[in-house]
């Protein structure tokens, strides 16, 4: 069952409509993408694409946390190569806000290049997740959490340690991998997926930004540990280099918030199994 959405002509599965605009009937129902799309107001294109740019960040704004004992013993969550643990903040604008701190498996990893390499990659996700904002998709802003190195001090259980430092996300969720499985049931995920697609459009066919995790706020997105797709395998063991980006493509199916004009390569066969969890080179997978 399909129906063209009145405001962009496209048309689109049920599953593209909200209940409320789907009964409004034919010629009046709007696909998700439009009614959430675009910034409403008068302020100039050029005021408002700077300013969703500059929103897309979301830093520590501090310079100390606290982590109690029983939590960095008890870690909350956990991939295939990492611990994460659940603290509060207690210097500078976050102050007494939730954070969490991430560190590596004992033998699983080079904790130094690894650092490294997630510095590098949400560095990456910035770039592109800035690029979308500014096109204002979408009416929320899409936001990424960007990580710290910190080092606990010499007292606590973890003294002299370097971990990954960030704010906490409510309301976690996954939204597809970087092997080309996506949940796409709801308009979150979906969102998702075009984001996914368009970091390929934009970035020239050489990355795609994908692994997309995290919360779903009222006025925002975020999303944390993404993984970056490269043709040189540039980020790492998720990094699934070209073969990725095909199995990305090879299970993409564009909906209300891609556009018709973005680019896909040309290989599209699937050289990974889709699945949730986040695979590694050398058919690891994190959950």
């Amino acid at each position: 069952m399909s129906r063209c959405c009145s405001s962009c002509s496209r048309i689109f599965p049920l599953g593209s409509f909200s209940n409320n605009q789907w009964r409004k009937g034919v010629g009046i129902s709007r696909c998700h993408a439009c009614v959430a799309g675009g910034s409403s107001g008068h302020a100039p294109a050029n005021d408002l694409q700077n300013n969703r740019a500059a929103q897309t960040a979301r830093r520590n704004n501090s310079t100390r946390a606290v982590f109690q004992n029983y939590y960095l013993h008890n870690p909350f969550a956990e991939g295939g190569f990492r611990w994460v643990a659940k603290g509060t903040y207690t210097e500078g604008a976050r102050a007494g806000e939730p954070c969490v701190c991430k560190w590596f498996k004992s033998g699983h990893v080079d904790q130094a290049s690894f650092f490294d390499l997630d510095i590098k990659a949400m560095d990456k996700a910035l770039d592109l997740v800035k690029e979308w904002n500014s096109k204002q998709m979408i009416e929320k802003i899409v936001m990424v959490n960007i990580p710290q190195v910190w080092t606990f001090n010499e007292s606590g259980s973890l003294g002299g340690k370097k971990v990954l430092q960030e704010p906490f996300i409510n309301n976690y969720q996954k939204f597809n991998s970087n092997t080309g499985w996506a949940d796409t049931d709801t308009p979150w995920p979906r969102v998702m997926q075009a984001i996914s697609h368009f970091s390929y459009h934009a970035s020239s066919g050489q990355f795609v930004l994908c692994d997309l995790q995290g919360g779903v706020y009222s006025n925002a997105v975020v999303l944390t540990d993404p993984v970056i797709l490269s043709r040189n395998k540039m980020y790492g063991v998720t990094d699934l280099g070209p073969e990725g980006i095909s199995s990305f493509f090879s299970n993409h199916v564009c909906n209300e918030f891609c556009k018709a004009s973005w680019s896909k390569p040309t290989d599209q066969r699937r050289y990974f199994r889709p699945q949730p969890g986040t695979s590694m080179m050398g058919g690891g997978t994190m959950t």
